[in-house]
């Protein structure tokens, strides 16, 4: 490939790499959003939330598209290839993270609107968002640096998000049982946790297509200590 054509290749995959991470940003601006809004009850930011949902699912349609085009002209191999498929991952789960933000401001909203609950608790559900929200950031982190090791990391840190949400799930049975008023309240809280679980989910997956993209290995569906042996071993041919 002569140099100039090498060159422009080089700035497309950064444009891409920048792109991805742009919409990350704009994805964790969303779900703080939709958590600083449902703790302070208010609608017209959790309605924002809501109408922002369609600027992450442009990003994505955008950047999947340059994907497109960059396999149709480039015909890119090897670490190239790896690079634009884990970008067309990446930004799938990201889009799927926006919906999630989406659904939290969505319940929040209608929470609210109808006057149910003029106290919600969303004391653990923000404590669990500020665990997913960090689980993301530090995705978005390892992409940008092209850091493998963060899928430990970010695979412990879901198991103990998923044992929040499990902790969160049994508190809520026991509302709901103790007291029949609390359902509807109980429900919409516990639909919140697992959007915030799924968002966590979603970073995991992030890291791990890091991993596929510096070191050539597939870690999903592996137990934590084949991902610490991918992660963590030697890197693969470029």
């Amino acid at each position: 490939m002569p140099e100039h054509i090498s060159k422009q290749f080089d700035l497309e995959l950064e444009t891409i790499r920048t792109r991805v991470l742009q919409m990350g940003g704009l994805v964790e601006q969303q779900i703080r959003a939709a958590m600083d809004a449902l703790q302070s009850g208010d609608v017209d930011r959790l309605d924002k939330v809501v109408a922002d949902d369609t600027k992450v699912n442009a990003l994505e349609v955008q950047i999947d598209e340059d994907c497109q085009h960059i396999i149709a002209r480039r015909q890119p191999a090897a670490s190239d290839l790896r690079m634009v498929i884990t970008v067309i991952k990446t930004i799938t789960d990201l889009e799927r993270i926006g919906d999630e933000a989406q659904k939290i401001a969505r319940v929040g909203r209608t929470m609210y609107q109808t006057g149910r609950y003029p106290a919600p608790r969303f004391r653990e559900a923000a404590k669990m968002a500020e665990v997913a929200l960090g689980m993301l950031h530090r995705a978005l982190d390892a992409f940008a640096r092209l850091d493998a090791t963060a899928a430990i990391e970010l695979a412990e840190q879901d198991l103990l998000l998923d044992q929040d949400y499990a902790s969160e799930l049994r508190a809520q049975v026991t509302f709901m049982m103790e007291d029949p008023r609390t359902i509807s309240m109980s429900i919409d809280t516990m639909f919140i946790c697992k959007a915030i679980e799924r968002i966590g989910d979603h970073a995991k997956n992030i890291s791990e297509y890091v991993v596929y993209l510096v070191k050539g290995k597939d870690i999903r569906h592996t137990s934590l200590e084949d991902k610490k042996r991918e992660s963590l071993g030697d890197a693969a041919t470029q």
